[in-house]
């Protein structure tokens, strides 16, 4: 089955906001979203749908942002996995339906990991993000890969990592799937205007990835690192969808920790499919 070409359109549901693809889910019935701020139960500055657990906002409140979050995608009933993101290049694999198996792949994103390639159905990946770059990818059999791409990951290749550790399920499972028949999604990420760093660090992903990662001499264009590292995974240009929304410019959608001084929730890229 080829694909439908990648989109990503705003879906508002019981007042809460995603991006995601619908061609896709009709196709393959998995539901991929990068969530949005507004909506939820939290309280500043972590207001309102914050997916966080690690910011310091109530437990409580997370939980029930996440339970919020899985229901207006319908994946309520699905389990949810989430990582220890370490700004790694770890992709995890999960792909066995056993009790046996989830409890691996629970215990090693407690461990930390910055990826996850699942292939079974009835379970739903979710990686936080305030800035970084956030990464799913898509096969027509229906398995999936989130990836978290902050300058360290990307620099480290998580994205052709991603690619990389769905292409082994299919190959396990004895799909013949080529990357290149993939769909890719780049989610809202702080842009190359915003992003200021040093002139060293810059030079490493031109060395790295070529002239268009460098913004001037000291802005680095992630998207432009994840694009290059999606490619070296085999994924076809045509066929990795962007967002092109700055988190640092539009705050009002999407949690920054540069723009918030370094204290704000964390929006999400999520992926799911049910039996």
């Amino acid at each position: 089955m080829a694909l439908p070409k990648p989109t990503l359109q705003a879906r508002p549901s019981a007042g809460l906001s995603f991006l995601t693809d619908e061609s896709l889910f009709a196709a393959t019935g998995v539901r991929l979203g990068f969530s949005r701020r507004q909506g939820g139960v939290s309280e500043p500055p972590y207001d309102g749908l914050n997916l966080g657990d690690h910011v310091e906002d109530d437990p409580m409140a997370v939980a029930e942002n996440r339970a919020l979050l899985l229901d207006a995608a319908g994946l309520g009933s699905t389990r949810l996995l989430t990582l220890n993101q370490v700004h790694g290049d770890v992709v995890l694999a999960l792909d066995d339906p056993s009790a046996a198996a989830w409890e691996t792949a629970v215990r090693a994103g407690a461990a930390g990991a910055d990826g996850v390639a699942v292939g079974v159905p009835d379970v739903t990946a979710l990686l936080c993000f305030a800035d970084c770059t956030p990464v799913i990818v898509v096969s027509p059999s229906g398995a999936y890969a989130v990836a978290h791409a902050g300058w360290r990951g990307a620099l480290a290749g998580i994205p052709a990592k991603a690619v990389a550790a769905l292409a082994a399920l299919d190959v396990r499972a004895g799909r013949a799937v080529d990357p290149s028949e993939y769909n890719a999604y780049v989610g809202p990420h702080i842009g190359a205007e915003c992003y200021e760093c040093g002139p060293d660090l810059v030079g490493r992903f031109v060395e790295r990835f070529g002239a268009s990662c460098a913004h001037g001499a000291d802005h680095l264009d992630l998207e432009a690192a994840v694009r290059a590292s999606l490619a070296e995974g085999g994924i076809a240009p045509a066929r990795i969808a962007s967002s092109g929304e700055c988190t640092a410019c539009r705050d009002d959608l999407y949690f920054s920790y540069r723009k918030s001084g370094g204290r704000c929730g964390r929006h999400s890229a999520f992926a799911g499919r049910k039996e």
